[in-house]
């Protein structure tokens, strides 16, 4: 009978994130995670695979408490004051990131998903559910009047997501609150809905 695993999952795949997160793909070793995580390497292995697909579990691990966690708290939100909370969220995150980690999700764009085909779907697919967020706040509010109909639905919905991008990547050199708060100022004036000036003419 296989003896059952003695450490707690969710603990340790904590702990292979934030390696991963601070240090990169390339530059962690089997080791390193084996260290960090309180394991051996053999158990490492055993337990997830080789480096690979400890990443694998790792993102996956990152994406579900990430986003998954911030779509589920801001889509129940009224559709503008649900796209302003995420972003100012991603800000906040962004300026208290001491060790500039950035977004796993973006790191995993930029290093890994060039090179590996599985990747680049994980990645592809979180970024579609990402924009899918965007897309139905921005439907609801152009149905209930709360955002602007002047532009095409999905293409707000993909001007948002690039705005995101933009901000945690920009955020690893320059975390600066005016600068990052300058970046999405102009996009969320998109959204605002056009205010009707009606003129009263004066009794005389």
């Amino acid at each position: 009978m296989a003896r059952p695993r003695e450490f707690d999952e969710e603990k340790v795949l904590t702990l292979a994130v934030e390696q991963f997160w601070e240090r990169g793909y390339e530059a962690t070793s089997i080791r390193d995670l084996a260290q960090a995580m309180g394991l051996t390497t053999a158990s490492v292995y055993n337990a997830f695979g080789d480096k690979r697909a400890v990443y694998r579990r790792a993102l996956d691990f990152y994406i579900e408490r990430s986003f998954g966690d911030r779509v589920g708290r801001f889509e129940s939100k009224p559709p503008l004051p649900a796209v302003k909370a995420f972003f100012d969220e991603i800000i906040e995150r962004s300026l208290g990131d001491v060790k500039r980690k950035g977004c796993m999700l973006v790191n995993s764009a930029l290093e890994v998903a060039p090179h590996d085909e599985e990747f680049q779907r994980v990645v592809a697919e979180v970024l579609v559910q990402v924009e899918g967020f965007f897309l139905r706040c921005v439907r609801r509010g152009q149905e209930d009047g709360t955002i602007s109909d002047r532009q095409n639905a999905s293409d707000l919905a993909g001007t948002l997501l690039s705005t995101l991008l933009g901000i945690r990547v920009l955020a690893r050199t320059r975390p600066e609150r005016d600068l990052l708060e300058g970046l999405i100022k102009p996009v969320l004036g998109l959204l605002e809905p056009a205010v009707t000036t009606r003129l009263v003419s004066a009794v005389p």
